[in-house]
């Protein structure tokens, strides 16, 4: 048990160098692995790969980066010398450090998984094969998520290159690139494989065998096996495990611990003590500051902010916390706020005279605030040089550098503390919105609004009856993704969404990732950077590695 511990501290201090050359050798061979205790050390060790040690990156936190900044749901307010920001503005270098150590930290975990696979014998107890499907689960994981970001979606074809399928623990053996339909494939073996050895009801804190009906659903999704999505989100809603949370629960889903939210399958569990450190490099530091600790640097998008509030009262404005500020009396400061033509904010304090509603424009002119009835909601705008400019009747807000802070909370405040988050892999209600765009897909609307209509219902906003209450020119499907957005934001979900149903990412919205020569307006669904160049300091040490465009 001792020389398992040690080895994997000794892992976990190796040199960015060290991971870069020896991705596959990481955890030594001995016959301690082969009964329940050893197994289970190195199955937590495996667990440990994906979320790393205090204050420092690792799996997830590069994941939910290369997965989450491309999308179109946030906004970064400034220019930063992390290599972040080269997934944000679509600038992608095949140096990015981020992408190496979610490269080099994929293949420790993996190999991780294979020796527990390797050395295990199946059938000798409950125990034992439960810690055997662990590490199959966890193993698809990492391949399914590396798929999406070294590989085009699968939509666009199974022969294009993912990345290399280690399967083993010889270090001699170092695969080149397969493409995306094997290592799709592989992941589907493996969830089948994890699906049938998992038995024990364990907390969402640990890979399930719903956990892998989950991740099933999801995989065949991504793969447009449509009715095989269904029936394994249904496997995961019949279980009768999992509950999805009351309105004003749900309000507080970042609050509760993965063992203690009645709607989570699995999350990769964050401890204070084991795992928070000082709180300022995780995923929320750099969506908000709270109580003094994180950068709050990114922010919700206004694209995502104008979806969220076309809905009063929607529960998921809940993870959303605007920064007001307020004049000498402690009162908020009323003005209007717009997007000009160049994408930037302006905002102007109002005031009101005889019954009216002024602001002073840039030069001093005053400019009245007019209203108009528009499909039952009152729209507030004024006549510019231009025409009319419609505008967001609001309250001052702190900025960086002329960006409003909106404040993202979905990443933060675990068990009360600023920056503690355990990330969520799968949920209740990513299981119903599954069913909901494979049934658009197979052609079934009404089943397809039946789905949807659960998760909007849980929202506090109105449900649809038909596709009379879609937005015109909107049809199901896109009614779907649009749910999709709104629920499963800030969780690694939407640029996957996008792409692999071929459709643009917009981003004509405020943000640095228009500053600079060439921005990306618009990203098509078949452009090189919507994936990630293989590290190049993998193909240093491997040049039979085939490099992305």
């Amino acid at each position: 048990m001792k020389k398992i511990a040690l080895s994997i501290l000794l892992l976990a201090g190796m040199s960015s160098c060290d991971i870069d050359r020896f991705p596959y050798n990481s955890i030594e061979s001995g016959s301690l692995f082969e009964d329940e205790g050893g197994l289970t050390s190195a199955t937590l060790g495996n667990y440990s790969l994906l979320k790393g040690k205090k204050d420092e990156s690792a799996w997830f936190d590069d994941w939910q980066r290369l997965a989450e900044y491309p999308g179109d749901n946030v906004s970064l307010s400034g220019t930063t010398t992390d290599n972040l920001f080269y997934f944000y503005n679509y600038k992608n270098i095949p140096n990015n450090s981020r992408s190496s150590r979610f490269w080099s930290f994929s293949y420790r975990a993996v190999v991780g998984c294979n020796k527990v696979i390797e050395a295990a014998t199946e059938g000798q107890s409950e125990t034992m094969d439960q810690l055997i499907g662990e590490n199959y689960y966890i193993r698809a994981l990492i391949y399914f998520q590396m798929a999406n970001i070294y590989g085009r979606p699968y939509t666009q074809g199974r022969d294009n290159l993912a990345v290399p399928l280690k399967l083993s623990t010889d270090i001699e053996e170092k695969p080149d690139r397969n493409t995306v339909g094997e290592v799709y494939d592989q992941v589907v073996e493996d969830l089948m494989k994890a699906e049938g050895l998992m038995n024990q009801a364990k907390s969402a804190s640990y890979a399930t065998k719903e956990a892998a009906q989950a991740l099933l659903s999801r995989v065949y999704l991504y793969m447009g096996e449509n009715q095989k999505a269904i029936e394994y989100a249904d496997k995961v809603i019949n279980s009768g495990r999992y509950s999805l949370l009351g309105t004003e629960d749900f309000k507080q889903y970042n609050v509760f611990t993965p063992e203690n939210n009645a709607e989570t399958i699995f999350a990769i569990k964050f401890t204070k003590e084991s795992d928070y450190g000082h709180g300022w490099y995780t995923i929320g530091s750099l969506y908000a500051n709270i109580k003094g600790t994180g950068w709050g640097e990114m922010y919700a998008s206004k694209s995502y902010l104008d979806l969220l509030h076309e809905n009063a009262n929607d529960a998921r404005e809940a993870f959303i916390d605007p920064q007001y500020l307020t004049d000498d009396n402690g009162d908020e400061i009323p003005n209007v706020m717009w997007v000009d033509a160049n994408y930037k904010y302006q905002t102007r304090p109002t005031y009101e005279e005889a019954g009216k509603l002024y602001f002073d424009n840039a030069e001093g002119v005053k400019t009245e605030v007019l209203s108009e009835n528009m499909e039952g909601e009152t729209a507030f705008y004024f006549v510019g040089s231009q025409g009319k400019v419609y505008v967001e009747k609001s309250f001052e807000m702190a900025k960086r550098n002329g960006y409003p802070k909106y404040y993202i909370l979905k990443a933060s405040m675990q068990e009360g503390e600023p920056q503690l988050w355990s990330p969520t892999v799968s949920r209740l209600a990513e299981m119903y919105l599954n069913k909901a765009e494979a049934y658009a897909k197979l052609g079934d609307t009404q089943q397809a609004l039946d789905n949807v209509n659960i998760i909007r219902e849980r929202a506090g906003i109105s449900m649809y009856n038909g596709l009379s209450d879609l937005k015109e020119g909107q049809n199901v499907l896109e009614a779907v993704l649009q749910e999709r957005r709104l629920e499963l934001a800030f969780e690694g979900h939407r640029k996957f969404d996008v792409f692999r149903n071929n459709m643009t990412m917009d981003r004509h919205y405020p943000g640095t990732h228009l500053n600079g020569n060439d921005p990306y307006y618009e990203v098509l669904p078949n452009d090189p950077r919507v994936i990630e160049f293989i590290p190049e300091s993998q193909i240093a040490v491997q040049p039979s590695l085939i490099q992305n465009d």
